[in-house]
């Protein structure tokens, strides 16, 4: 990345996460560029980053190498296709982090031949824990492949997926993920609470748990069922717990909640206009 001119068009949570990550992991501000309407947000950017942020957007990617679309969805047409000019000379790289919008309506506002890359990253990139999931064509060459996968690490980790449709199923898993496990220590909290405990103590083991769990899980292989057998004592209580969760159909309950959402992110993307269909 010592050598990639970026532009991140959008300073909203995601660009500036994407930024920070960049720099942490030793891109320079002066490659950096921004495309920014709100005078307040570039002079921030300006002052705790030290990147270039302006409102003009065709300056912004005057020199870009990537181009980074971190605006709202709703927003992506307007802002890509008076800029289609300058990414067709230049064949510039787009790759996009706006969720729901479907590479074929990118590339149309883009021009033809502008290499697009779609991105599902989810809110832990605000502290360099995300996972994102990534897609592209096969008109997308490997070394533009490369750079993508690059700039989404520097916030977490990344995996390829070998079809549009399964973002729809990663911003089911991951992308709203975090909510179900917010959900499930909030409730294990009020559990402790009604149970006896006070509300900051529940409060701290349960948020404390999780983040344990999580660190386990990820420094483990990846055997999930595994972990869970090694927490889960013959007779004791966690066996008890897991139990009660079977017994209410807890898999179940969770498999069409993730489905409930895979179904949403489809919606979402044709009420965009993003499905190119």
């Amino acid at each position: 990345m010592s050598h990639v001119e970026l532009t991140v068009l959008g300073a909203g949570n995601m660009g500036r996460a994407l930024m920070g990550g960049l720099l942490r992991h030793g891109m320079r501000p002066e490659q950096i560029a921004v495309g920014e309407r709100q005078e307040a947000a570039r002079a921030a950017l300006s002052q705790e980053l030290g990147v270039t942020a302006t409102a003009d957007n065709a300056a912004a990617i005057r020199k870009a190498d990537v181009v980074v679309l971190a605006v709202k969805p709703q927003d992506a047409g307007s802002v890509l296709a008076p800029l289609a000019a300058d990414l067709q000379q230049r064949q510039t790289l787009v790759l996009s982090v706006a969720a729901g919008i479907r590479i074929q309506a990118l590339q149309s506002w883009c021009g033809a031949g502008v290499p697009v890359i779609r991105a599902m990253p989810n809110r832990p990139a605000l502290v360099g824990a995300a996972v994102t999931g990534l897609f592209a064509g096969p008109e997308v060459d490997e070394s533009r492949r490369a750079v993508a996968t690059q700039i989404m690490r520097s916030v977490g980790e990344a995996v390829w997926v070998a079809t549009e449709d399964a973002l729809d199923v990663v911003t089911a898993v991951s992308g709203s993920g975090p909510a179900y496990f917010f959900l499930l220590a909030e409730a294990m909290a009020r559990a402790g609470v009604d149970l006896g405990l006070a509300p900051d103590t529940a409060q701290r083991l349960a948020i404390a748990t999780l983040h344990g769990a999580g660190l386990l899980a990820q420094g483990s292989d990846g055997d999930l069922a595994r972990l869970r057998a090694e927490v889960t004592s013959k007779g004791g209580t966690t066996e008890a717990a897991l139990r009660t969760l079977q017994d209410a159909a807890f898999e179940d309950l969770i498999a069409r909640a993730v489905a409930a959402a895979a179904r949403r992110s489809r919606e979402l993307a044709a009420q965009a206009g993003g499905t190119g269909s």
